[in-house]
């Protein structure tokens, strides 16, 4: 009994690491900057097809290279994400700021654009957004900087976008056209793909008769590596006291001269950077699709809810709390420990599924709710009134 509880207690953390690791972002984007992002999942999911590009890139290289390649996919996760996220913010976030509601729907939309992208994404798709990104904001830079700029702007903007897009889809066409299949063929199509962990990482420690996969050792030494260096740029950097000024009173940092666009979009970036490496993370679990983020983003949320707005000692209690719970009942392992009660390991054992323990750690989690809404760790002090 005493080594299934172990095993048990041991798988839950790793759970909880892999939670903590996805809501890590969602703590700082949510909690610090009150931006409801259901774009988040969709942003671990470019992690994680990042990681698989890499992947790829460094099989052509082979043995020892390959077995390195998790460290630069964690770079290139990171980068990628950061930067879709700090193009999201500049995009749609910034004129949204205030309007929750609005936010929610616009950050949904995005999530579904970056799922049918992934479906989608073919050469001829890279060519047309390339082409009309290089038109269409080239010429809004440029005509930025003329003197009248805001008696012409609206009527090159009606003239631009028609124009830019017709040549987009004209050079789209003309390469479709030339190379055929190797030209409009997606890139991953619906279907998920595998990413094979290096080497290293496919064993694992033996404890008797349990083994601790290396796998999932990596996952956590990587969220207590991403927790400390948060930490460490929260409460010891001048951006990181920038940003926590801001959280806390908008107004007053801007009066002071802290640039508070400027803050927003390095949080936002931050933020979805973390997203990435937490794909990243994921995509050593399992096989990696379109919907990957999809179920993660449920109970990230609830991680940051449970454990409390904006704050991160809460965020990692309450995902160690939830991936225990988890794991502990979709495994059975509690009913023997209350045997002594029939009833409630009967009722254990009817929860004793993954679908069914989710729905039992959801009610336990919307009956905590109702005692404590602000969570574990309620913000206190001016945060709260502002």
């Amino acid at each position: 009994m005493l080594t299934s509880l172990l095993d048990g207690l041991f798988d839950g953390i790793s759970i909880g690491s892999v939670l903590l690791l996805a809501a890590l972002g969602l703590a700082i984007v949510f909690g610090l900057m009150g931006v409801i992002n259901m774009a988040h999942g969709e942003l671990m999911m470019i992690g994680a097809y990042t990681t698989f590009v890499v992947q790829n890139a460094f099989k052509s290289f082979g043995e020892p290279w390959f077995g390195a390649y998790i460290f630069v996919a964690l770079i290139c996760a990171f980068l990628v994400t950061a930067l879709l996220g700090l193009i999201l913010e500049r995009g749609v976030i910034r004129h949204l700021y205030g309007r929750p509601l609005e936010t929610l729907l616009a950050t949904w939309g995005v999530s579904l654009i970056l799922r049918q992208f992934v479906r989608s994404v073919s050469w001829v798709m890279v060519l047309g957004i390339g082409v009309f990104c290089i038109l269409y904001f080239g010429a809004m830079i440029i005509i930025s900087r003329m003197p009248n700029v805001e008696k012409i702007r609206g009527w090159a903007r009606t003239v631009l976008i028609p124009l830019s897009a017709g040549i987009a889809w004209s050079a789209g066409s003309m390469l479709g056209q030339t190379y055929q299949l190797a030209a409009t063929k997606p890139w991953f199509g619906a279907q998920n793909v595998d990413v094979t962990a290096p080497g290293w990482l496919r064993k694992g420690i033996k404890l008797g008769t349990y083994q601790l996969p290396y796998v999932r050792l990596f996952i956590l030494v990587l969220t207590i590596v991403c927790i400390i260096g948060m930490y460490m740029f929260l409460q010891r950097s001048a951006w990181g006291l920038r940003i926590r000024a801001v959280t806390q009173n908008r107004s007053m940092s801007a009066c002071l001269g802290i640039p508070t666009k400027r803050v927003d979009a390095l949080t936002f970036a931050l933020g979805s950077g973390l997203a990435g490496v937490a794909g990243c993370a994921v995509s050593l679990l399992g096989s990696v699709g379109p919907n990957t983020g999809q179920n993660y983003i449920v109970d990230t949320f609830m991680v940051v809810v449970v454990g409390g707005v904006g704050k991160l000692v809460g965020s990692i209690v309450a995902a160690m709390a939830i991936g225990i719970a988890n794991y502990m009942i979709g495994a059975n392992a509690l009913s023997p420990l209350v045997a002594w009660f029939p009833q409630l390991a009967s009722v254990l054992e009817f929860f004793a599924n993954a679908s069914m323990a989710k729905v039992l750690v959801f009610a336990l989690i919307v009956t905590f709710l109702q005692f404590r809404p602000a969570g574990i760790f309620p913000q206190k002090g001016r945060m709260v009134d502002a």
